[in-house]
């Protein structure tokens, strides 16, 4: 203290003065300021500068810092330059895109995706997405360049202080979204830098509509909705367009956590978030604060509207088309589930909802009926009205007497089902596996619900074009994906006739050439014998072609069959669009070989077209994602009959309706007025029943029956065509009727309109064949 100029007593008194404590003098106008002499001014002096040293020190430092920031920055840049999206990736960004099928009037059938998305305009998107998405995500979007500094500086810090928070703009997140591959989700300096660099590339090469528009495409929302469209669809069930501002930030608000904020499993949750997405909204004057208070309490009112095919409109048909389409893009080097096609096809929404409604109302009442045929014991006597068996469903238990007679058979079904090999498997004995299986209560009641459950199909086509216009695969496809339109193959019985009858009136026999309605035997060069009898008996009368189709009677159709050849039959059902292989055998004319009942139904509508035949069309047109057409159906039509021979078939057919096997059409359905043609048909021991339907502009098939064959209706009432399948068919014509414009009172042309003769039954009862 030698050297310091000034007393103890001097310090003390200055450090205990107002200007010491303040650091300051007067100036003697009432204002202050830094003191000039003295001891004040001393220490003033040393602490000015040494502030300037201090902040000259700190500048530099940080100035280092910063210059060795950019410095490594650059560096590092450098080493992962090659890591980082290509200006090809860049400029041509890669986006898995559903295929998304249309039916013939508009509506959406089905989606085929790994991930489903359907790529949306930016102005196809409501705006309250649009600034929902901006308010929560990105409030200074328009202003940045791809980088916020300001919420990047934030949010390191509050990162450090343990608060972890995303600084990321909409450019950052989608830069995430596009290359996740090069720029990956660890939480690491690298993959902030790799996607900081991509959104300011973004930024050069895209304008914020276009950046907001790639966004919203490729955000994923859950349940494997990827894109504000399939977002919009899958929890509300319409267009991006349509959303209105609540459903806008219920979506925008799931991006920060889609299982946390899922609005149709965790509601609550997702409303709390919505009314932040809301408020911010609010914030950033996009909405007002008496909206905000109006709805803040109300529900999300989402509901999960699924995507899968087992949803769609026509399930079954929706698999068909899937199936072709993915088999034509394969050849022309497209994939079906990635590549955004849009497919449209035959379908008319309209007439599908209704044949689906025919179905499983008629199937109901069918399944009560045979369930309780099979509860009953031998001797059981079944009236023939529906009504009383749905009334009594459930009163008694489906399939019980046939469960406890049928000990065998129910023996088999269960050495054929994958638990029973599994148990073999495991070590047990056939014996074990096979009793421990029935004494399973669970697996022996899916058994019997799986065995026991009778199954459906309907198609309806338009003849004069082939395209499919209504197709009902089964009951429910959850329950069973078997197609029994397209897929499954059954004897199609007595709706085979019409073939035999067919190549007999091109040959030169008339409707009015008679045979005898008499059991006879038939024996092949093999020695094998073949009979066939009529499901009522015979009457030994003679009986004309006409009345032998119109009564399904076997004799009359078994002995034109033998006149005529299995050959020439065979080659008339392929020629009219019977695909299936045929066993060229006598008993062919009953329906032996099986078919499908999509063929069979074209087969007839060769018939109701005048000759010619068109392969059933689905598909009409398809186009890539921005609208170019890749593949346009051509109508390439056969001729397979002449009109004369097919309208004069149809004549015959339409004796089926007036008087024979399909008189149910005119008198349960009251659709006497139109004019129809027809045929029922059914298989041994009464195990499928079909009806086909023919109208000018609409022909439907149905087929009623169980998967496994051993299994079938038990009376023979209820087992034929004319009383189950025929419902079907009348049911869905009824109701296509009632809708109004869907068809029309349209006649087939008569045989005489083509100049042949009207043929009088007295003429020709002899052998003689007419030459037309």
């Amino acid at each position: 203290m030698s050297n310091w100029p000034y007393t103890e007593e001097e310090l003390d008194r200055y450090f205990k003065s107002p200007e010491a404590r303040h650091g300051l003098r007067s100036n003697g106008n009432g204002r202050t300021g830094p003191p000039r002499r003295g001891i004040a001014g001393y220490f003033h002096r040393r602490f000015r500068d040494t502030r300037k040293a201090q902040a000259a020190m700190a500048l530099s430092a940080i100035a280092g810092l910063l210059l060795a920031v950019t410095l490594f920055l650059s560096f590092y840049t450098v080493l992962i330059w090659d890591e980082l999206p290509s200006l090809q990736q860049l400029e041509n960004p890669h986006f898995q895109l559903a295929s998304v099928a249309y039916t013939a009037d508009g509506r959406e059938l089905a989606r085929y995706a790994r991930q489903n998305r359907t790529w949306v305009a930016f102005e196809d998107i409501s705006p309250h997405v649009i600034n929902a998405l901006i308010a929560t995500e990105d409030h200074r979007f328009y202003e940045n360049w791809g980088i916020d500094l300001f919420r990047t500086v934030v949010s390191v810090a509050k990162t450090l202080l343990g608060d972890r928070q995303g600084g990321s703009t909409i450019s950052q997140q989608l830069a995430r979204n596009l290359y996740n591959e090069q720029i990956g989700r660890r939480v690491t300096i690298e993959r902030k830098l790799k996607e900081m660099i991509t959104a300011i590339e973004l930024e050069r090469r895209y304008t914020k509509r276009e950046i907001l528009e790639m966004y919203l495409n490729t955000v994923e929302f859950g349940y494997n909705a990827y894109g504000i469209e399939a977002a919009a669809r899958t929890f509300y069930g319409t267009s991006p367009m349509e959303l209105d501002p609540l459903q806008s930030a219920t979506l925008i608000g799931m991006l920060k956590g889609t299982t946390i904020y899922n609005p149709v499993t965790r509601p609550e949750n997702a409303r709390q978030r919505r009314n932040v997405v809301l408020r911010l909204m609010v914030e950033h004057g996009h909405l007002s604060e008496d909206y905000y208070l109006a709805h803040r309490d109300e529900p999300v009112g989402a509901r999960y509207h699924s995507a899968a095919i087992t949803n769609s409109l026509a399930p079954h048909f929706a698999r068909y088309v899937g199936e072709r389409v993915e088999a034509w893009a394969r050849q022309h080097g497209h994939d079906l589930y990635t590549d955004g096609l849009v497919i449209y096809t035959t379908l008319d929404a309209r007439l599908q909802e209704l044949a689906t409604q025919a179905v499983l109302t008629q199937m109901e009442g069918l399944q009560a009926v045979v369930d309780y045929e099979w509860s009953r014991p031998s001797g059981y006597s079944l009236g023939l009205d529906v009504e009383p068996y749905l009334a009594k469903k459930g009163t008694f238990e489906p399939f019980a007497h046939f469960w406890s007679s049928q000990k065998e058979l129910v023996d088999q079904f269960i050495r054929e089902t994958p638990r029973f090999a599994a148990l073999r498997r495991s070590g047990l004995g056939p014996a074990a596996a096979l009793d421990s299986l029935r004494r399973n209560r669970a697996f022996m009641d899916s058994l019997k619900t799986n065995k026991t459950r009778l199954e459906a199909g309907l198609v309806a086509l338009d003849p004069r074009t082939g395209h499919v216009k209504a197709w009902v695969g089964g009951r429910k496809m959850e329950e069973d994906w078997n197609d029994h339109v397209a897929q499954t193959r059954r004897q199609p019985g007595s709706t085979f006739k019409p073939f035999v009858y067919t190549a007999a009136i091109h040959n030169g026999w008339s409707p009015y050439y008679t045979l005898p309605d008499s059991t006879f035997e038939y024996v092949d060069a093999a020695g094998n014998v073949w009979s066939p009898k009529n499901t009522g008996g015979s009457t030994g009368e003679m009986m004309t072609l006409r009345q032998g189709l119109a009564r399904s009677l076997n004799t009359i159709t078994a002995r034109l069959m033998l006149e005529i050849g299995p050959p020439e039959v065979a080659f008339f059902a392929r020629r009219m669009g019977i695909k299936s292989p045929l066993d060229e055998v006598p008993a062919l004319a009953l329906g032996t070989s099986d078919v499908t009942l999509l063929e069979l139904t074209a087969a007839y509508g060769t018939l109701a077209n005048g000759g010619l035949y068109h392969e059933p069309v689905v598909i009409t047109r398809i186009e890539d994602r921005n609208g170019n057409v890749l593949f346009e159906a051509e109508p390439a039509p056969q001729e397979a009959l002449s009109e004369a021979t097919a309208y004069t078939m149809v004549d015959m057919l339409r004796a089926v309706i007036q008087e024979g096997t399909g008189i149910r059409i005119r008198t349960q359905f009251g659709l006497g007025e139109y004019d129809l043609a027809g045929k029922t048909g059914t298989t041994q021991n009464s195990a499928d029943g079909w009806f086909v339907l023919m109208h000018p502009e609409l022909v439907t098939g149905a087929w009623v029956g169980f998967n496994d064959r051993r299994i079938a209706f038990r009376s023979n009432y209820w087992g034929q065509g004319a009383h189950n399948a025929l419902f079907l068919v009348g049911d869905f014509f009824r109701r296509a009727t009632r809708a109004g414009d869907l068809v029309s009172k349209t006649r087939f042309p008569a045989p005489e309109e083509f100049g042949l003769p009207v043929p009088q039954p007295e003429r020709h009862r002899d052998r003689d064949r007419i030459s037309w």
